[in-house]
């Protein structure tokens, strides 16, 4: 999809700004008038908890402060015109279409994820006719989900467009939201995502990581300061691209969902670790693996919360760096250029660090001292460059807000 542009180089740098301004400069060039309203989510950085949402489990992210912006009016022959603007200034437009034809299948390529979003909502009654206008910054295809903060920007300006505001009277919940862009993206778009991203791009807050229980829904929002320890969140993307549709997302979802069934359980979530190595015993050779991930990586994420919540941010690095060799060596989703993303920090000196996101490319994360933030990202381009790897784009994320109205 083309909605995001995307840090070009490896300067460490931080987020751009005016994207919702932008989105409403290119409505206007485009349409001859203002845009209705114009409203954004964010990117997202998964601290720690991969591959559990789907299996029920706990997942800790925070938003990013790179965002994609909707800008939107209605229109009165209920049909829905999508323009995406990368940062060429170059407006791709989808053929306009009735939203009332809005079925899966009938639309593809990046026009299949705003659609989705508006068939859903057709179905739960708010969608009507729309011009979408998109801008964005968050790197696509970088496992920061760019696609997730297209999808709940078009929601949050479709149901605006409705009368309907988050958080007002009579509202959907945030949760609520959440599950309609996930059943989007599951049943329209084709991709079986869980609600890791969807969530965290809607109810993520500033200066805080989102303990997400996915089964009850209870959320809980912890601090988290690293600037306050003296760290850094060093996010570094590899350039290696990350696509569910390509990967074995499905393969490694359908494992877990086979292995629960035969352990009896409604969900991976429900082995504990103390009863890991029992349940392992019982299962073919190939779903152990999975399985090992899922359950350890919970917990994994259950002792972040614990150091998060008594401020001790500096003690969660091991936790990171096991997550990563959990991810590599028991759900094989790593490759190369995270392996070598995460070997180069940890040697500079990171306290810890992982691969983020579904994994097969995309992004991974170090918590580094700020003193040696450059220093380690250095390091990194260098063993990019000394494998003949593209040079990674790197930055610095703080837990910034989530999606909401910005006009």
């Amino acid at each position: 999809m083309t909605a995001t542009g995307e840090r070009r180089g490896a300067d460490l740098g931080t987020a751009t700004h005016g994207v919702p301004a932008r989105a409403a400069n290119e409505f206007r060039g485009i349409h001859g008038r203002p845009p209705t309203g114009v409203w954004s989510a964010p990117g997202r950085v998964n601290l720690i908890g991969e591959h559990t949402d789907y299996n029920d489990g706990f997942v800790l992210p925070f938003a990013l402060p790179y965002r994609i912006a909707v800008a939107a009016s209605p229109r009165a022959d209920g049909r829905l015109a999508v323009t995406t603007v990368g940062d060429d200034g170059r407006p791709q437009q989808a053929n306009p279409v009735p939203v009332d034809a809005l079925a899966p299948g009938s639309v593809g390529g990046w026009a299949a994820y705003p659609s989705g979003v508006a068939w859903v909502l057709r179905d739960e009654g708010f969608a009507a006719g729309a011009d979408l206008v998109i801008a964005g910054d968050v790197p696509a295809g970088a496992g920061l989900s760019s696609s997730h903060a297209l999808q709940c920007a078009a929601a949050l300006a479709l149901l605006g467009l409705a009368g309907v505001e988050l958080d007002g009277p009579d509202a959907p919940s945030r949760a609520t939201v959440a599950t309609w862009v996930q059943r989007s993206e599951n049943d329209f778009v084709g991709v079986p995502t869980g609600l890791l991203d969807q969530t965290a791009s809607l109810s993520c807050v500033r200066s805080h990581v989102l303990f997400l229980d996915v089964r009850s829904g209870v959320m809980e929002q912890v601090p988290f300061d690293a600037s306050s320890a003296g760290l850094d969140v060093l996010v570094i993307d590899t350039r290696a691209r990350h696509s569910h549709h390509e990967s074995g997302y499905r393969e490694r979802r359908a494992g877990c969902e086979r292995a629960a069934e035969l352990l009896g359980v409604p969900a991976l979530r429900d082995v504990s670790e103390s009863g890991l190595d029992e349940a392992l015993a019982s299962l073919p050779d190939e779903l152990r693996p999975l399985v090992r991930h899922v359950v350890t990586e919970n917990a994994r994420v259950e002792h972040t919360v614990e150091w998060l919540r008594t401020g001790a941010i500096d003690e969660i690095g091991d936790l990171l760096t096991a997550s990563h060799t959990s991810l590599r060596d028991d759900y094989r989703v790593s490759c190369l250029e995270l392996d070598v993303a995460v070997d180069a920090a940890l040697d500079a000196g990171a306290l810890g660090a992982r691969m983020t996101g579904g994994g097969f490319g995309g992004s991974a994360i170090a918590l580094v001292p700020h003193d040696a933030c450059e220093s380690i990202g250095a390091r990194v381009q260098s063993a990019f460059a000394e494998r003949g790897l593209a040079a990674p784009g790197l930055f610095t994320a703080v837990p910034s807000p989530g999606a909401g109205r910005d006009n």
